[in-house]
C-alpha cells in the first residue's frame, strides 16, 4: 500500500530518452548529419510532473507502465531517488524515445517502445487516486482507463492535452472529465482563446495555454460562473532545453492552487518552476546528480 498523505496522483508516461543534438532537424530526404551533443535520461510528460511536484516539496503517487527490463530499473529508481513514489504497472516494454532537438528547442520524438496497458487498475493504483488530493491524467490508455475512477472521487482533475489540434478524438474524454486544463498553441490555431473560453464555459474551472518564451494565457471561471482572462510573462533565464519546461510550468501552478493561491499568483508560481527546468537538460534539476548536468 502507499503511505503517502495529501499526495497528487499522477497518471500517464515515463520512458528512457536518448537526445540528439542537430544543427536542425532532418529534411525528408536521404542524408547525413553530424549531431551536436547526445545523451540518455529520463522521460515521459507524466515523470516531468511527478518530478516538479517532488521537487516543490508535494508528496506525488506516479502510476505508469514498465517492463521487467534494464530501462524500466533505470527510471523507476531515479524517479524514487528524486521523492516519487511509483506504482508500476505492466507494460510488456518500457516506453523509450529517441528524441531529436535543434538549440531552439524544435523537436520530433521516435517511439522505439511503447507499453500496452491490458490490466484494469490494481487495489494499490485505485487506493492512491481514493486518498489523492488532486488527480493528474496525461495523455496515455493507462490514464484513459482511471477517468471513471478519478470522476468518482470528486477530487479535481487536472489534464495536459499538449499541442491539440482541436479535433483529435483521443482527447475527448480527458477534456470532458477535466476541471483543469493545460495546452500549448502550437496545432489550436492562431488564436487559441476561442477554445479556451468554450472549455470553461463547458465547466472547466480553469484552462492555461503556453506560449513558450511569451509565457501563458489563462481563461478563468469562479464558483459564480464569472470569466476572467490571465496572462504571465515568461522568466527570463538561460536555456539549456526546453524538454519537461512545460510540464514544470503545471506542476507549479498546481502545487500553488493546492496551496491556495489566486490564479494569477499561481501563474506566476508556474513560470518560475518552468524556468528552474530550462536550466538543465533533464526533466528536472532533481536528476543532475545522478545523471550529469
Amino acid at each position: 500500500m502507499v503511505d503517502v498523505t495529501e499526495h497528487v496522483f499522477v497518471a500517464g508516461a515515463a520512458s528512457w530518452n536518448r537526445i540528439v543534438y542537430l544543427d536542425h532537424l532532418p529534411e525528408p530526404v536521404p542524408h547525413m548529419q553530424f549531431a551536436l551533443d547526445e545523451y540518455e535520461t529520463v522521460g515521459g510528460t507524466s515523470a516531468g510532473k511527478a518530478l516538479g511536484l517532488a521537487g516543490l516539496g508535494r508528496p506525488v503517487v506516479l502510476h505508469a507502465l514498465f517492463g521487467g527490463d534494464v530501462d524500466g530499473e533505470r527510471v523507476r529508481g531515479l524517479l524514487e531517488s528524486a521523492g516519487v513514489t511509483v506504482i508500476p504497472g505492466a507494460g510488456g516494454a518500457t516506453e523509450r524515445h529517441l528524441n531529436l532537438m535543434t538549440p531552439a528547442g524544435e523537436r520530433v520524438s521516435l517511439y522505439l517502445a511503447t507499453p500496452t496497458a491490458s490490466h484494469p487498475p490494481s487495489e494499490p493504483v485505485a487506493a492512491a487516486i481514493a486518498a489523492a488530493s488532486a488527480i493528474v491524467l496525461d495523455l496515455a490508455p493507462v490514464a484513459q482507463q482511471l477517468i471513471p475512477l478519478a470522476t468518482a472521487t470528486g477530487r479535481p482533475i487536472w489534464t495536459d492535452i499538449h499541442d491539440y489540434d482541436g479535433t483529435a478524438e483521443f482527447h475527448r474524454s480527458f477534456i470532458e472529465a477535466a476541471d483543469v486544463i493545460f495546452m500549448n498553441a502550437d496545432r489550436i490555431g492562431p488564436d487559441p482563446l476561442p477554445f479556451m473560453q468554450a472549455q470553461a464555459e463547458a465547466g472547466a474551472s480553469l484552462v492555461v495555454c503556453t506560449l513558450g518564451e511569451r509565457g501563458a494565457i489563462a481563461v478563468a471561471r469562479d464558483a459564480s460562473g464569472r470569466m476572467s482572462r490571465h496572462e504571465v510573462a515568461a522568466v527570463p533565464v538561460d536555456v539549456l532545453d526546453t524538454n519537461g519546461a512545460g510540464d514544470a510550468f503545471m506542476t507549479g501552478v498546481l502545487d500553488a492552487t493546492l496551496a491556495g493561491a489566486e490564479v494569477p499568483d499561481a501563474l506566476r508560481a508556474g513560470a518560475e518552476h518552468a524556468a528552474s527546468v530550462l536550466g538543465t537538460r533533464h526533466l528536472h534539476p532533481s536528476l543532475d546528480a545522478a545523471l550529469g548536468g
